[in-house]
């Protein structure tokens, strides 16, 4: 179990209609030591977003009242929120559902079902990076670095493979499996296609690729 001091424990918002998905993925947060408050659509969480802001929101897409892109459309807008990261859980896997999730100010898009520990990874790494750039502006920084991709990037057919089903979604394991080769070619695949657009992290690649008719 991961473990957090009081003062240090990010708190993080789960939004999402089904009540089993909702019982499993807090409990499996809680126990790597988040706090976790829960909503079942978008208009509840705007009313719990009024008396707190937690350090992170996981999103459902599809939900009545709210649906997601409506909901993190009203928290892009309030300055109050604007900053939290949104990660958007979605049955919905298609390149055009993540480039439409992506584009309406979701950070992280994660396809239902999904590897509970790829999720917390996915949090964990979302947190680091507002950490950096909540630091980077109260130094007086630039907030978000601007990523420059060569427009002549060309990747190679193995290479193209991959990053569709990083854009899908999946882990490195299950990349791996699919085409039948060890992780570790897999990760040496990420790594160079990393070397080659001069992108940051896997999130970054994924939506490069869906943006450029990639995936």
């Amino acid at each position: 179990m991961k473990e957090t001091s009081a003062s240090d424990q990010k708190t993080l918002l789960l939004i999402d209609d089904d009540p089993n998905l909702i019982l499993l993925v807090k409990d499996y947060l809680e126990f790597r030591g988040y706090q976790v408050t829960t909503a079942e659509n978008g208009r509840e969480a705007l009313e719990v977003l009024k008396g707190e802001k937690p350090d992170m929101i996981i999103c459902d897409v599809m939900m009545p009242e709210m649906d997601g892109h409506t909901f993190v459309k009203n928290v892009r807008s309030d300055p109050e929120t604007e900053w939290i990261p949104v990660l958007f859980l979605s049955a919905k896997g298609q390149s055009q559902d993540r480039v439409k999730g992506l584009n309406m100010g979701a950070d992280v898009y994660m396809v239902k079902p999904f590897e509970p520990e790829e999720l917390v990874a996915q949090v964990e790494s979302s947190l680091k990076q507002a950490s950096r750039l909540i630091r980077q502006k109260s130094q007086g920084g630039i907030t978000t670095p601007t990523i420059n991709v060569p427009f002549d990037v060309e990747l190679t057919p193995t290479e193209l493979k991959v990053v569709q089903f990083v854009a899908r979604g999946m882990a490195n394991r299950e990349i791996a499996e699919e085409l039948q080769v060890s992780q570790r070619t897999i990760e040496s695949h990420v790594s160079n296609m990393l070397g080659k657009t001069g992108l940051h992290n896997r999130t970054e690649l994924a939506r490069w690729a869906m943006e450029n008719q990639k995936a």
